[in-house]
């Protein structure tokens, strides 16, 4: 991996995020890997530069795509320093963007809208809290702080179930290379929280199936995708490693489902997604402009449009944090929207 700055960052644990956010340069995954699909290229197109590499951080990641009931798609930038745009709201018609939240502190790594009271779910991964907004950007609350089993999380992404409870991928002991990750739920109310999983090795994405029977969870430093069978009573059924993504440099980040159950599986180390059926075939790869890629380090999640196929990709490096713009292989649905 090759390193990134690592500028003094409002508190953040550096060594965790920029892991998290690692850069590369290639990925070349094996036949075995790339399945009967892997031909099928799917080119995305710029759709515009959201941000700059910050001077104060060195670096600028976006993260957490996720349209509102208008249709303006939110984004979070990772590194924003304090009084910069942590949380903007883009209008993809008239490629417009504008700040609606900033704080002194968070250093959010994923957004969602949650069913349950409508409010904009945020991780912050450096302080382990979990924040919410009103829709517009306003009223911030902590949802959940403090320890799960007697450790702090680094919360990375979210799901929601259909009543509005929390699953999270918390990696805790990435920064030490340890696998201490795991996958975490807590209650609606931000009062119970439970480790569905643990022993972990830097969990990242994570998505309810279609059919809100499992979660499928990446794990950053393995490489693979793993499926968690859940027994509908807020308890752990089953587990097992579903896909292994041959990824050279580049490592799993963020995860997306849509209707018919296909994975996008983001990729950080190059700014490309891997798409993969439910029973693990190769379907496809987003890939962005060969021109365009030099500059750009990091795929990190895409929000596909509820009831379309419009998708909208979030891409970083030193040129800057954009979006790019591919069609989707079927409808997005709440698990193609954030997190």
């Amino acid at each position: 991996m090759r390193r990134l700055p690592t500028r003094s960052f409002a508190g953040l644990a550096v060594t965790g995020l920029l892991a998290l956010t690692g850069c590369g340069t290639e990925v070349s995954g094996t036949p075995a890997d790339r399945g009967a699909g892997a031909d099928r290229a799917l080119r995305a197109q710029k759709v515009m530069r959201l941000t700059t590499v910050h001077e104060q951080t060195g670096m600028t990641l976006l993260e957490g795509p996720v349209f509102d009931a208008d249709g303006k798609l939110l984004v979070v930038d990772v590194t924003a320093p304090a009084g910069e745009a942590k949380v903007l709201r883009v209008d993809v018609g008239k490629k417009t963007a504008r700040k609606v939240y900033t704080d002194d502190r968070g250093a959010y790594t994923s957004a969602q809208f949650s069913p349950y009271d409508g409010r904009l779910y945020l991780t912050d991964f450096a302080h382990g809290d979990i924040v919410s907004l009103a829709p517009d950007g306003g009223n911030p609350r902590t949802f959940f702080s403090g320890e799960v089993d007697g450790a702090r999380m680094n919360p990375d992404d979210l799901a929601f179930d259909r009543e509005g409870n929390l699953y999270v991928s918390d990696s805790r002991g990435m920064s030490e290379g340890e696998a201490k990750g795991r996958v975490v739920r807590i209650d609606r109310e931000g009062k119970k929280a439970t480790v569905l999983a643990d022993g972990l090795a830097s969990p990242n994405g994570i998505s309810f199936d279609a059919g809100y029977r499992g979660l499928w969870f990446s794990e950053l430093t393995q490489n693979r995708i793993s499926y968690l069978l859940l027994d509908g009573k807020g308890g752990v059924a089953s587990r097992h490693t579903a896909i292994r993504v041959d990824g050279g440099i580049a490592q799993t980040d963020s995860i997306a489902v849509d209707a018919d159950d296909n994975l996008y599986q983001a990729l950080h180390g190059r700014p490309a997604m891997a798409v993969y059926s439910e029973h693990g075939e190769r379907l496809a790869t987003v890939e962005v402009p060969a021109r365009e890629a030099e500059g750009l380090e990091s795929a990190t999640n895409v929000a596909i449009i509820p009831g379309g196929t419009k998708a909208y990709m979030t891409v970083s490096g030193p040129d800057g944090g954009f979006l790019y713009s591919f069609d989707a292989l079927a409808e997005g649905v709440r698990q193609s929207n954030g997190g």
